[in-house]
């Protein structure tokens, strides 16, 4: 008790000595640091207990209105479910935003972005976290103020939000602030001059005549751009172009092309333009060139937005049918062989398959040996008739095993005495 007492007398001495001084408000360019204390509430998805908190702050005035402090908080809590214990941390920074600035009491907001650790048995979890919230300070001296804040502190873990409360009281101790200059001193006015008397009225003489001004001469403007001859840097302006200080014509875009000639007056910066002011488009295909992302593409070819082409998928077939018992080809067939001809020269990936078919006129060991025969005769017409590169083409018989129709009747035996190609699709450039 003894050492208590001169402590509580200190203590006394100093708050009425704060308390007696002037308030200064918010002062730009001062530094504080700010003990704090108080609460601290966590989700209840975290099950963890609301313990009492406490921190440092450590802050910088841009201006009145405008600072930024670093903080640090520590709590020791325990478990709702569980007396295990565990150690939060948090470290980050707010910035802050006085309202009346001037005044003893200076209400402000606050936000900003920290880091937060929780410390227990089963580990460490370490994770981002986003605060903001009101405050207050009353300012007892022009370098102490006390202070209190709340703040809503959010963070996700395991795809979950998470929501935090904090609320705290503390003494803030303010330095480092230029003073403002004393202000100047008011003259005294001197003392007014006795009345002289007033002398005897004398007369005027006659008033000279007013002296001739000649105007000077107007100064030159040749193209009549409102920008005198002895400035204009651009003198042969167009009539009705309006230009700039210098008496050039505007080029809002800067892209060395003249609004009034400019053709694409929005041109980004720094994009290379014709003499029409409009981005380059080497490929001629209707994207310019800083936003072609095939810049070579081939005349004609059709393509999208970023200037690549569009793509199509091609695929050919073939379906002929023969007289029963015969393997060979019929000529209105030609033109169909030829097609298939012209789709494997154009495109010589692709590769085939002739598949030969017949009905069920005569027996299956026969009718396998004419669709072989048939897959032949169209297969070698391709090969040395068109110049198709046996390696490309296959000939398969199915005899009849595989009908298309019902063998019942004669328009379905004829459907199934037939030869199909199955050939590789090409995906193109479409045009």
């Amino acid at each position: 008790m003894k050492l208590l007492n001169p402590m509580l007398l200190m203590a006394g001495a100093l708050l009425i000595t704060l308390g007696t001084a002037s308030a200064e408000g918010v002062r730009p360019g001062a530094w504080y640091l700010s003990p704090i204390v108080g609460g601290y509430t966590f989700d209840g998805k975290q099950h963890l207990e609301t313990q009492p908190v406490g921190g440092i702050r450590a802050g910088y005035n841009f201006t009145k209105h405008l600072g930024v402090e670093a903080l640090f908080d520590y709590t020791r809590t325990e478990g709702t479910r569980s007396p295990a214990k565990t150690d939060f941390y948090r470290y980050g920074a707010d910035a802050l935003l006085h309202f009346f600035p001037d005044n003893r009491l200076v209400p402000y907001i606050a936000a900003g972005y920290s880091g937060m650790s929780l410390d227990g048995e089963n580990g460490t979890l370490t994770r981002g976290i986003f605060d903001y919230g009101p405050g207050v300070k009353y300012f007892l001296s022009e370098n102490w103020a006390l202070r209190g804040d709340f703040r809503h502190l959010i963070f996700r873990n395991d795809d979950r939000s998470y929501n935090n409360y904090e609320y705290t009281m503390g003494l803030a101790y303010s330095f480092g602030a230029p003073k403002e200059p004393v202000p100047a001193a008011k003259a005294v006015p001197a003392p007014a001059p006795a009345p002289v008397p007033a002398p005897a009225p004398v007369a005027k003489p006659a008033p000279a005549p007013a002296p001739v001004v000649v105007p000077p001469p107007t100064p030159a403007d040749s193209d009549k751009d409102g920008v005198i001859d002895t400035v204009d840097k651009c003198p042969d302006t167009p009539s009705g172009v309006q230009v700039d200080k210098d008496g050039c014509p505007l080029d809002s875009d800067k892209d060395g092309v003249a609004d009034y000639l400019d053709k694409c007056p929005g041109t980004p910066a720094g994009v290379k333009v014709d003499k029409d002011g409009c981005p380059l488009d080497s490929d001629k295909d209707g994207v310019a060139d800083y936003m072609d992302k095939c810049p070579d593409t081939s005349q004609g070819t059709k393509v999208k937005a970023d200037g690549c082409p569009e793509l199509e998928t091609l695929s050919m077939s073939l379906n002929i049918q023969f007289a029963t018992g015969k393997d060979e080809i019929q000529p209105k067939y030609a033109d169909e062989i030829n097609k298939v001809a012209e789709y494997m020269q154009k495109y010589p990936e692709v590769k085939g398959v002739i598949e030969g078919h017949t009905d069920n006129v005569g027996s299956a060991a026969a009718n396998q040996k004419l669709s072989q025969r048939r897959a032949d005769a169209v297969r070698n017409y391709l090969i040395k008739k068109q110049g198709i590169a046996p390696e490309r083409l296959t000939a398969k018989g199915y005899g009849l095993t595989r009908p298309v129709a019902d063998n019942a009747t004669e328009a379905g035996r004829q459907q199934n005495r037939r030869i199909t190609a199955l050939l590789d699709s090409v995906t193109v450039e479409k045009k």
